[in-house]
């Protein structure tokens, strides 16, 4: 990578890629008994969001990683 921003914007950029790939996972409508008054019926019953946000990072370390690996050993160039 050749500036300092670059390697942070590219793991910015893929950090939103996989959370919204990752969001959907075990997702739990409410059922009709279990609504409150002015709940939205497509709200997630337990988003839990913080195990969202940590695989969210750590597959997109590995994934900047290899990415890294490919751009740092000269198998993909975007200087020719």
């Amino acid at each position: 990578m050749d500036s300092w921003i670059t390697g942070p914007a590219i793991y910015a950029v893929l950090w939103w890629l996989v959370i919204f790939m990752v969001l959907p996972f075990g997702v739990r409508r409410p059922e009709l008994h279990e609504l409150e008054k002015g709940q939205e019926p497509g709200a997630p019953v337990k988003p839990r969001m913080l195990i969202k946000i940590i695989v969210t990072s750590v597959i997109t370390g590995v994934i900047y990683g290899i990415l890294y690996l490919i751009f740092e050993a000269g198998w993909i160039s975007f200087r020719e």
